[in-house]
């Protein structure tokens, strides 16, 4: 710790958004970030999508210097790995093999929510004065006192993996892939810029879409109406129980999110017939469309491309967005301009000899992602690979 740092810095939990003044929580994360508003973790919570109950209790960490908020982060107490998009089954499975709880857990991030961006929300001095082994240290001691096995901390921008670079605990990578605008002002625009095979694909898939009779509408803020969000409500849940499962968000989370933060929220509507067949749900950023959430009751050839991808890029397009992060996974994206990008999460595991072997496990995984990554850059569509 260098000599500056803030000795007297100290690091709590509050078991609520609730709990930390809204005005503390404004200063330090700003209002142009939807998953950082204080207004979408008071719909989680509100809603009972965040709560002990799901596994999910709210454990938000408040830093002090001499008696003042001077920092905040989502934070949650976890009893499983659900819902997360950095997967630790395998450690979890491993613990379990050798008589070893390896829950309950200290995640810093936003719940259901593969996105980058900050999530140590500190103020300037603050951040200037902090080095990562004082970080670490505050990170481990609390995460001792909170009776957890190990602290995570998901997809952080640039500036809060500064203070997380820490030889002593361990950082992971993954890949997902993200659509930019290179100067693009129309889709025929984004569509010049790709190599012809290519172009004349994707034209072909949109061109079937509109052969089976489907258009689209789309919604904004309070102007999505009650008939809207529940149709996409039963979509979205759709989309988990075609697979067997729960969805984790629920009917009162979304209508929260409608009446709260309008200005962010963005629905697509696939209608064939006059009826509503497929929806996607778009959150917007000052710079970046989020694609979060979709689902169809029937199958239709190119659906889910069109509404969750193409439509997704004339609506970032229309906002005057530069950044379209659609979600986590897809391969399929690569093929249709998505570029690569790496992501990161850091995580403190509090036994020594787990944190020895999961280092190595780290290590070999990067090395993987590394080589995914730099294959993915080479079949990019565009006539150039990197464009202009």
């Amino acid at each position: 710790m260098s000599e500056n740092a803030p000795r007297e810095l100290t690091l709590e939990t509050r078991a609520s958004i609730a709990d930390i003044p809204k005005s503390d929580w404004q200063r330090l994360a700003g209002v142009s970030n939807p998953f950082l508003r204080y207004e979408f973790f008071q719909a989680l919570e509100e809603s009972g999508c965040t709560c002990p109950e799901t596994g999910w209790a709210p454990s938000h960490l408040v830093f002090k210097h001499e008696g003042r908020i001077t920092g905040l982060a989502p934070a949650y107490l976890k009893t499983h790995s659900m819902g997360e998009y950095v997967f630790d089954w395998s450690w979890a499975e491993a613990y379990q093999r050798y008589g070893l709880p390896y829950y309950p857990k200290l995640l810093i991030a936003i719940p259901f929510t593969p996105s980058a961006g900050p999530r140590l929300l500190l103020d300037a001095e603050v951040r200037r004065q902090l080095t990562p082994e004082r970080l670490h240290d505050l990170l481990d001691t609390l995460t001792h006192h909170l009776g957890a096995h190990s602290w995570h901390l998901l997809f952080p921008n640039a500036e809060d993996q500064q203070l997380l670079a820490h030889d002593d605990e361990l950082h992971r990578i993954g890949c997902q892939f993200h659509w930019h605008n290179h100067n693009y002002h129309s889709f025929d625009d984004y569509l010049a810029a790709l190599n012809s095979r290519k172009r004349k694909s994707i034209r072909k898939e949109r061109r079937q879409v509109a052969e089976q009779g489907i258009t689209f509408a789309r919604f904004h803020g309070k102007d999505i109406s009650d008939q809207v969000l529940a149709a996409f409500y039963v979509f979205y849940q759709a989309t988990y129980l075609k697979r067997g499962q729960r969805p984790y968000l629920n009917k009162q989370f979304f209508t929260l999110l409608r009446e709260q933060l309008p200005e962010h929220m963005h629905v697509i509507m696939a209608i064939k017939q006059g009826e509503m067949i497929a929806g996607a749900l778009f959150l917007s950023g000052q710079i970046t469309l989020y694609g979060r959430y979709w689902g169809c009751l029937d199958e239709y050839n190119h659906l889910h491309f069109e509404t969750c991808y193409y439509q997704g890029i004339e609506l970032a397009l229309a906002l005057g967005l530069t950044h379209f992060d659609a979600g986590a996974q897809g391969e399929h994206k690569l093929v249709r301009g998505f570029e690569p990008v790496i992501t990161h999460s850091w995580h403190g595991i509090q036994h020594p000899g787990f944190r020895d072997a999961i280092a190595d496990f780290t290590r070999e995984e990067a090395d993987q992602v590394q080589g995914y990554f730099a294959e993915a850059e080479t079949l990019l569509p565009f006539k150039q690979q990197t464009p202009q």
